[in-house]
């Protein structure tokens, strides 16, 4: 049983954003710490006092301190492997395998690109920041490449690695979002236009874990308040 288990951070953000969505397929309780009442209130943990916490998570389970989003959530399956979803992180070396070598490809290929369309197609807007259209482009065409790859995998598999929903479908979950819900129709569009990814989205973000995630961001949307 999970038990002082605290996320520092907005659920806007899609570092926090994408471990909650592992705590809730985990089934995990936990404490939701808003950094922006720490910054409010002029009281700062020391563990966050030495980064930058702005759209970054901060992550405690008793005296273990992480902040790499990917790996809070690889320690959550392996310190609860028994809660929750079983099969999220693999039952098998095989299986973890298959699950590292798409989230490495997420963290590499497809964060960069997406995080920049985030930014632009969904934050600038609301912030009332120009479109940078020759970046906007540029994103665009790289995340193309990403998609069209991940297009013919899941032309054979249900998710990426296989026939079972895993960290390696959730960890893409914050930033496509974001491009999907954006107002301009041109990030949808990268989803919508290929057959598999967009079965492939449509599934992922239908999850019960990820609504939640969801519903969180809208009672709480942090960077737009």
């Amino acid at each position: 049983m999970a038990a002082g288990l605290q996320v520092f951070g907005q659920p806007a953000s899609t570092d926090v954003a994408r471990v909650l969505a592992c705590l809730f397929e985990k089934n995990l309780e936990f404490e939701l710490v808003r950094i922006d009442t720490f910054k409010k209130e002029h009281k700062l943990p020391e563990f966050i006092k030495l980064r930058d916490p702005t759209g970054q998570v901060t992550f405690k389970h008793g005296d273990k301190t992480i902040v790499d989003s990917r790996a809070i959530c690889r320690y959550l399956c392996t310190q609860f492997p028994e809660d929750g979803n079983r099969t999220i992180y693999g039952t098998g070396s095989l299986e973890r395998a298959s699950i590292e070598q798409w989230l490495q490809a997420e963290a590499q290929s497809f964060d960069a690109p997406s995080s920049e369309l985030v930014f632009h197609l969904a934050f600038a807007p609301q912030l009332n920041i120009p479109a940078d259209e020759s970046r906007i482009a540029e994103n665009e065409r790289k995340l193309q490449q990403m998609l069209n790859v991940y297009d013919e995998i899941l032309a054979k598999n249900r998710y990426l690695a296989g026939d079972e929903f895993t960290l390696a479908d959730l960890s893409h979950l914050p930033n496509s979002h974001y491009i999907v819900n954006a107002r301009s129709p041109r990030g949808k569009k990268l989803f919508t236009s290929k057959k598999h990814v967009a079965r492939w989205y449509e599934e992922i973000s239908s999850r019960p874990s990820w609504k939640q995630v969801v519903k969180m961001q809208s009672e709480h949307p942090g960077a737009f308040e």
